[in-house]
């Protein structure tokens, strides 16, 4: 029988002209038919599989080549160093994304409560990482997507979680009159027309999570403009979006009169997330 390296090694070569990142793919998914951890295999590398855990990982393999992306093969993403549920009705978690929880963490003070809601919450990275770092926050996410919703609630339960419930909601339309701390969202922002749509694992993520109209910012108008209705008096509105929407997302912040807008980028030095404070 083929040996962990072996098969390793094969697999890299079969995923070479589909994936951008094909050794650590191939390490992935042996993980994921081993129930191992990566460091299992530089610790054993001449370790053997038995026929059926050969067969299971080509099956991965041949998905992989057919595009798949790892995390809806595997059913899992880390994010923000806690393993998260990921079904194919919700974003893929992106490290991008871990810019709005570390501005969103110096925002809200850890032995405080504070009232947080997460706009478009998919499979609940972003509520429940800021409710398992801020344990008195009082957190609430929302989805349209009632299949999100069940996942994010799947993943609510395995990180213990006590303090974010779920709301099935378009943006806030079924959120009564409140007044946060922080209001937070990663919503769609990529234009409908954009090249990007079809390529990689964007192919197979929902788009209705992705895209919106009038050139990605149709959805972030929605919130820029309610969210003044539903923050506290020097509360906070966090947003992420596209790395060529800077200067409309500066102007719409302004335009709706938030104060102290400043943009901030991610690790590739991309603008990504635009924070604005209500003074009401």
């Amino acid at each position: 029988m083929p040996c962990i390296q072996s098969l390793l090694s094969k697999a890299k070569d079969r995923l070479a002209t589909s994936s951008d990142s094909a050794a650590l793919d191939a390490e992935v998914l042996m993980c994921n038919v081993l129930g191992k951890p990566r460091s299992y295999l530089r610790a054993w590398p001449e370790k053997t599989l038995n026929a059926s855990e050969i067969n299971a990982y080509w099956q991965l393999i041949e998905l992989r080549q057919q595009g798949q992306p790892v995390a809806y093969i595997t059913g899992q993403k880390e994010f923000w160093s806690r393993d998260f549920i990921v079904t194919q009705d919700v974003l893929i978690p992106r490290p991008d994304t871990e810019i709005l929880i570390e501005l969103a963490l110096t925002l809200i003070p850890k032995h405080q409560p504070a009232k947080i809601i997460d706009l478009g919450t998919g499979s609940g990275i972003i509520a429940i990482t800021l409710a398992a770092e801020r344990p008195l926050a009082n957190i609430i996410a929302t989805d349209q997507s009632a299949a999100a919703l069940t996942c994010a609630k799947s993943n609510a339960t395995r990180h213990e979680t006590n303090n974010v419930s779920f709301i099935n909601s378009n943006w806030f339309n079924q959120i009564p009159i409140s007044q946060f701390d922080l209001i937070i969202s990663n919503p769609p922002y990529i234009a409908e027309d954009d090249i990007h749509l079809q390529q990689g694992d964007l192919r197979f993520e929902p788009q209705s999570a992705l895209r919106a109209k009038d050139q990605g910012l149709s959805d972030i108008k929605i919130i820029i403009s309610e969210a003044r209705n539903y923050l506290k008096i020097d509360g906070y509105l966090l947003i992420e979006h596209g790395y060529n929407q800077e200067q409309q997302m500066q102007k719409l912040f302004a335009d709706f009169n938030y104060q102290q807008i400043t943009t901030y980028q991610d690790y590739a030095n991309q603008p990504r997330v635009t924070l604005g404070r209500w003074h009401g």
